[in-house]
């Protein structure tokens, strides 16, 4: 609709401020034009006048429409819980959940949605979360173990810094895997469950497969389209079938990525299906019927409060280690391999990595991407490729800043104000809060 269509809407509305169809016409019509700042103005004013649940549908879908997902759900997952949510309504919640990488919840709302209209086809949806054609495969008898299972050729050698990581993963996980018979003599098994939490991008994944390889182990990288599938019961088999493989090949580490989207706490679960995986989980964690020494079970989160209190009892995940972004050792071995085989000028990785404090090693590869691009612009001029120097680097870095800085201004919220058992006191230290009991 043109600007004197808006413009006319508005002139009506000034005569007739309370009119309520008139101005939910111009929210709707602000929002097709994509003036989604205004339809949200228009919405809020909406919702002043009248609680009907369509209002906040429509604010919850200009939330969705402006990126703003947190929001989104917030409104949404009032509605459903009081049992105002139609069809609609839990269609956008879970491609709002899918949007926040919430995928067990979003899995668990699309299942919802199909209750209501078995046909109902999203090919967005359905490519993220049914997963049928991958994960249905593996526990139909198909045997794909060999894709699964990798050695590493990688140790704690290939870990540039990250010091006092290594010293904790190497007391509690790499000398009871290297020395199981002394372990047995005293009673305590191997293996066990291990979580890894802290800012994205900080190398969590590269630690994981690090320790495989320092203790010759196979290693198992799970992925949530491993597991996650729409039909009832599948994810479940799937999740038993990737435990199978590990206790088939030990010593082995099975690694599982964004594991709060598998054990989101279950009282954030509207739906059975994601409580039955989420029990399947910790049945598998416990061994029930299977024997589990020898297997480590890494997992890797960046919301530990999101997780289960479940998932932390003994036997489970009770060591938790807290990986916080490389440090400065860590970011100089970084920016080397980041920058080997590309054209650079004396390039002082040392300066550098004491300028790129709290930068993750996502963060370091991204400036040195701003970097080749300027480059390869002025490249373009004589088709001579330009080198990369240290000033490119720092100026690239100013238009970067540390992604990590939003994930800890979450995480100390949850330090100071949630942290009875003193489970995140190692944010504090990195923080250098000093916190007096």
């Amino acid at each position: 609709m043109n600007e004197n269509a808006i413009n006319n809407l508005r002139e009506a509305l000034q005569y007739s401020p309370d009119n309520i169809p008139l101005r939910h016409h111009l929210a709707e019509t602000l929002q097709q034009a994509n003036r989604l700042d205004e339809a949200e103005i228009e919405y809020v004013k909406l919702l002043k006048m009248t609680h009907d649940n369509k209002y906040k549908t429509g604010l919850a879908r200009v939330f969705y429409l402006k990126g703003e997902y947190s929001k989104c759900n917030v409104l949404l997952e009032d509605m459903i819980a009081s049992g105002a949510g139609e069809f609609e309504t839990i269609i956008l919640h879970a491609r709002a959940l899918m949007k926040e990488n919430l995928i067990a919840r979003a899995v668990d709302q699309y299942q919802k949605a199909l209750n209501i209209k078995p046909d109902f086809q999203d090919e967005e949806l359905d490519r993220e979360l049914r997963r049928s054609k991958n994960s249905g495969e593996m526990p139909d008898g198909t045997d794909s173990s060999d894709a699964i299972l990798q050695m590493p050729l990688i140790n704690f050698d290939d870990v540039g810094g990250m010091t006092n990581i290594k010293k904790e993963i190497d007391l509690k996980i790499i000398k009871p895997m290297l020395y199981p018979d002394i372990y047995k003599a005293y009673g305590k098994k191997t293996g066990g469950g291990i979580l890894l939490y802290g800012p994205p991008g900080c190398g969590k994944t590269h630690i994981a497969k690090a320790t495989a390889g320092q203790v010759k182990a196979s290693f198992i990288n799970v992925r949530l389209d491993n597991i996650l599938d729409m039909w009832i019961g599948k994810s479940e088999k799937n999740l038993h079938y990737l435990f199978e493989i590990a206790r088939q090949n030990k010593p082995c580490v099975l690694f599982i990525d964004e594991i709060d989207a598998l054990g989101a706490s279950r009282s954030d679960m509207k739906q059975s299906a994601g409580r039955h995986l989420i029990n399947q989980f910790l049945q598998e964690l416990d061994g029930l019927g299977n024997n589990n020494d020898g297997i480590l079970v890494l997992g890797a989160t960046n919301a530990p409060w999101h997780l289960d209190p479940a998932f932390r009892r003994p036997g489970r995940f009770d060591r938790i280690i807290f990986v916080p972004p490389p440090d400065e050792i860590a970011r100089e071995a970084i920016i080397g391999i980041k920058l080997k085989n590309k054209p650079v000028n004396n390039i002082d990785s040392k300066h550098l990595a004491k300028k790129l404090d709290h930068y993750s090693g996502a963060d370091i590869e991204a400036i040195i991407d701003i970097a080749i691009e300027e480059k390869l612009e002025n490249s373009f001029l004589d088709g001579m490729p330009k080198p990369i120097t240290t000033r490119d680097l720092l100026n690239a870095a100013k238009n970067h800043r540390a992604s990590t800085q939003e994930w800890f201004s979450t995480a100390r919220n949850y330090a100071l104000y949630s942290n009875e058992s003193g489970l995140y006191n190692d944010i504090l230290t990195y923080l250098q809060i000093n916190v007096q009991k």
